[in-house]
């Protein structure tokens, strides 16, 4: 019977969590999630701050490029 109540407990207490973060999304209006990413912060923004992925993506396009296709071999010839 315990257990019932600890889980009864926890789940109140998720709802309750749940409610009062999605509080700020259903009364404000055109109110959505905030940008909690890197790329949302525009103070990193100005001092050229990107998150990982975004510099990986930079950098691959950089590399594709760099490389002449029409000139790329798969085998050497001995």
């Amino acid at each position: 019977m315990e257990v019932i109540k600890i889980i009864l407990l926890a789940v109140a207490l998720l709802s309750l969590a749940m409610l009062g973060l999605a509080m700020r999304i259903l009364l404000k209006k055109g109110g959505r999630f905030p940008n909690t990413h890197v790329s949302g912060n525009k103070h990193l923004r100005k001092q050229g701050i990107s998150c990982a992925q975004t510099y990986d993506r930079i950098e691959q396009a950089k590399a594709r490029k760099e490389i002449n296709y029409k000139n790329l071999t798969f085998f050497q010839n001995k």
